[in-house]
């Protein structure tokens, strides 16, 4: 069975690719979104996590921490974007017939001209350096099968990173994954590096083939 169309396919019928709108608006593409993600963390963890112990009572922690730094996002933002930014965000375009619940992204930009396009953000918890399977599981099963970010040819995973080093996070993603992980220019001061791939995009869909996925290792714990 086909899913019926929702209000907002009605409403905007005709797709555009998120970065294209970043372009015509600034010609920093994708910097401007990590930029403001970036800030946020910097903002929540001066003021939430160098505040606590995240090795106590860490029950939720991932959708904790997903749920503090989204206002932190909003707060470094100017207000003039193209783009609002969103907890717990529906991918409607990837839904199956109801009553299955479509995806869910921990937090996504969406455009306001067109809110069926996003930019998502997904969250995983790395409780030590070592343990990525969730993390390259959740790209292999939903970011490079066009279940996530359908309409967008970026998008980013963030790692709260508890334990460990996130040089040898990134080394066992790049083993585990079998992708090469670079330094992204823009952010040479950050934990932060990109992935570039080739999704299989369902037939008779037109979503970005081309894809980048940034990798932005959060610590929890300062030193």
């Amino acid at each position: 069975m086909v899913a019926g169309q929702t209000y907002s396919e009605r409403r905007w019928p005709n797709i555009t690719e998120f970065n294209t709108v970043l372009r015509d608006w600034k010609q920093a593409g994708s910097t401007v979104l990590l930029t403001i993600v970036w800030k946020a963390y910097d903002r929540f963890f001066t003021e939430v996590l160098a505040q606590v112990d995240c090795y106590q009572d860490d029950e939720d922690l991932e959708r904790d921490i997903t749920q503090l730094l989204e206002p932190k996002m909003h707060e470094v933002m100017t207000g003039y974007e193209p783009f609002y930014v969103q907890h717990e965000s529906y991918e409607h375009e990837s839904r199956k017939v109801a009553p299955a619940q479509p995806p869910q992204y921990d937090i996504a930009f969406v455009l306001h001209s067109d809110p069926r396009v996003k930019w998502p953000l997904e969250a995983k918890v790395l409780r030590t350096s070592n343990k990525v399977a969730e993390y390259v599981d959740e790209i292999r099963t939903n970011f490079l099968t066009c279940r996530y970010s359908p309409f967008s040819s970026e998008a980013a995973m963030l790692g709260y990173l508890l334990d460990g080093d996130s040089d040898i996070a990134f080394k066992n993603i790049e083993d585990k994954g079998s992708w090469k992980l670079s330094q992204n220019l823009d952010f040479l001061d950050r934990e932060h590096r990109t992935s570039d791939h080739n999704r299989k995009v369902p037939e008779g869909k037109s979503y970005p083939a081309n894809f980048r996925l940034h990798h932005l290792i959060f610590r929890l714990r300062s030193g």
